[in-house]
């Protein structure tokens, strides 16, 4: 939006229509009205259908929201072609023939069974294994209060867990000083605890950077329970990368700083992740995250912290995650950093996704992304209700969903409500937002859709409402050429379409926008009618448009001191004429947010006529900003 837009809430609009209704809420919630609650019920009328949309006010995000024992494994693709990337991840491709069993008990351990090129020593419950040789599987057993495993081998081998209790109080529980792969097996039917101390007393030019630590690469399976404590720094962290198989069972009940800290990449085939933070949840520092399937929750506490963080691209091609996040906005490195559910620097794609995400924390965001971000047959429920995060001259906003490029819905259910305050914008595109499909419901306090260079809308169910400020605002060109939208700004000079003085291309849909004001469509490049509405109406007053076909009735959604309407459908016809009416009920037909299309409208009070004769018709006192400007207002 303009800046100089802004500078017009003082009220020039209001030379512009005759509607006069008193404008006050107690609670940006309050002028939901009809539209915000259940079902179809339209004032003065009949239900119609709906689309359950009243939970859309009410919905929240917790991490009970999805139980454990709800969640259905899918079965993971075993790899089983040698020259595929991933070959050597799965153990079934491999073999351990060798076993050496080591139980902690009573403040020691004892190691049954001898592989040549193995050498186990202890030190009390503290063991270290030295191997030069591969095919060697380790089976930890016990408990120890003041405990360790630790390897040093260049050969793979595999880490067998079947109900090991380990707590070190000068370092990490496991540490792998390896870069080759491990194989984590928790056995089934047994539970594992690992925690490590607060502070590390590190052999010199080692690395350890958590409770469970590995220099080369982590792969966990087997549906055993594990849970680990980070007292020191990350709970499971490795140098290379972390893979979770499917069936795993790991809680990271809490970590000074990540859950799982990662240089390479995260890939989560299945299983059920837990993590309680106050770092990041999942990190992969240098590389990118691959979730594919699982039940991930993540609890993180952590100013600026993130639950799903990359380098580079996010992929969540399947699973169920549920992501809250508290933390406030911090200013580190001559810039703005803020929590967020998702923090992904390349670009994030999701398809066949549940995406649950809620950050409370001043300037906290649902997702993040650097790059572009697709969004295909997922359900996504976002909430964040931080207000602005202010340090000096600088300022940060919460935000739903926001990418620095293009941002694309294609399908699925997103459902997003920003009502923290000024710049709360529900979703945000740097470059195009575009929307070919799905259902998609806003709120926010500020623009529920904005987009920097153009949006375009081919397709979907759209619905937003904007309690401080427009409901689709692009700061470019906005192309509308299907699907059924409903957009509510606040009054005046705020709009349900603001696209300034750039082109408005209308060519397809159904089509409403209700604020102050509205951005007039470009004739030239429309190829469907719409019709522009001034006049006079009330917060839950029936206002419709007939013909000889049932064109529409429309709902009243809050109280303005001055209204443009903005209606554009297929059902407009040239040399037709048609009838706007306050009043009235309504029964039958379609109902989407307020809007129902179809039915039979038992009339009301005649307020006008209209018969188009061009692509855009104003009725009533319209002032109109021109092509692409804001019809009931000035735009400079």
């Amino acid at each position: 939006m303009m800046e100089m837009k802004r500078i017009q809430k003082i009220g020039i609009y209001a030379v512009c229509f005759c509607l006069c209704v008193a404008c006050s809420a107690d609670s940006p919630f309050d002028d939901w009205g009809e539209n915000g609650t259940d079902g179809g019920t339209n004032p003065g009328g009949s239900s119609g259908s709906s689309d359950a949309s009243g939970t859309l006010l009410d919905f929240d995000v917790s991490w009970e929201d999805i139980a454990d024992n709800s969640y259905v494994e899918i079965a993971e693709t075993i790899i089983t072609d040698k020259n595929d990337d991933e070959y050597d991840d799965f153990i079934e491709n491999s073999s351990f023939a060798s076993s050496i069993q080591i139980a902690f008990a009573n403040g020691s351990a004892t190691v049954t069974g001898s592989v040549s090129g193995v050498t186990v020593t202890t030190n009390g419950a503290h063991v270290t294994v030295n191997a030069s040789v591969a095919g060697v599987e380790y089976v930890l057993s016990g408990s120890a209060s003041n405990g360790s495993f630790k390897v040093y081998s260049d050969k793979k081998f595999k880490l067998t867990l079947a109900g090991i209790s380990l707590t070190n109080d000068s370092g990490a529980a496991i540490n792998i000083q390896s870069g080759k792969r491990v194989f984590v097996e928790v056995k089934t039917e047994t539970e594992n605890y690992l925690a490590d101390a607060s502070s590390y007393s590190t052999v010199t030019g080692e690395d350890e950077k958590g409770c469970f630590f590995s220099e080369g690469q982590l792969i966990f399976s087997g549906t055993g329970a594990l849970t680990v404590t980070g007292n020191y720094k990350h709970g499971i962290c490795s140098d290379d990368y972390v893979r979770l198989r499917s069936g795993s069972n790991i809680t990271v009940a809490s970590a000074v700083k990540d859950g799982i800290h990662t240089n390479d990449k995260i890939i989560i085939g299945g299983g059920i992740l837990k993590v309680k933070a106050s770092g990041d949840g999942l990190d992969c520092e240098k590389g990118f995250i691959d979730i594919r399937g699982g039940l991930i929750k993540a609890d993180i506490s952590g100013d600026a912290s993130k639950a799903v963080k990359a380098e580079t691209d996010i992929t969540l091609s399947g699973g169920q995650l549920i992501l809250l996040t508290s933390g406030s906005g911090v200013y580190e490195d001559n810039d703005l950093s803020s929590a967020a559910g998702i923090k992904c620097d390349g670009n994030l794609v999701m398809n066949g996704t549940t995406l649950l995400v809620k950050s409370t924390g001043a300037a906290g965001k649902g997702i993040n992304c650097d790059g572009t971000l697709s969004i295909d047959n997922s359900t996504v429920k976002i909430i964040t209700t931080g207000k602005q995060y202010v340090y000096n001259r600088l300022d940060s906003s919460a935000k739903g969903i926001k990418a620095d490029g293009n941002l694309t819905i294609n399908s699925g259910t997103i459902w997003v409500k920003t009502p923290g305050g000024e710049g709360s914008e529900g979703i945000e595109s740097k470059s195009t937002l575009t929307v070919n499909g799905g259902d998609v419901s806003v709120y926010s306090y500020d623009d529920c859709m904005n987009a920097s260079k153009s949006i375009v809308i081919n397709g979907g169910n759209i619905y937003c409402y904007s309690s401080g400020n427009d409901g689709v605002d692009s700061n470019g060109t906005l192309t509308i050429t299907g699907g059924t939208i409903v957009s509510i700004g606040t009054t005046s000079p705020e709009e349900g379409f603001d696209c300034d003085q750039n082109t408005f291309k209308i060519t397809g849909g159904t089509i409403l926008g209700i604020g102050g004001g509205t951005s007039t469509p470009t004739s030239s490049v429309c190829t469907q009618r719409t019709v522009i509405y001034g006049g006079s109406g009330s917060k839950g007053t029936l206002l419709s448009i007939q013909g000889s076909d049932q064109v529409m009735s429309y709902t009243i959604p809050r109280a303005y001191s001055q209204m443009t309407l903005l209606f554009s459908s297929s059902k407009l016809a040239s040399g037709t004429t048609y009838t706007i009416y306050t009043g009235g009920s309504v029964t039958g037909g379609t109902e989407f947010y307020g809007l129902t299309v179809g039915g039979t409208y038992t009339t009301g009070s005649q307020v006008a006529t209209f018969t188009p004769s061009s692509m855009v018709t104003s009725v009533g006192n319209v002032s109109s900003g021109g092509p692409g400007g804001g019809g009931g207002g000035w735009h400079w």
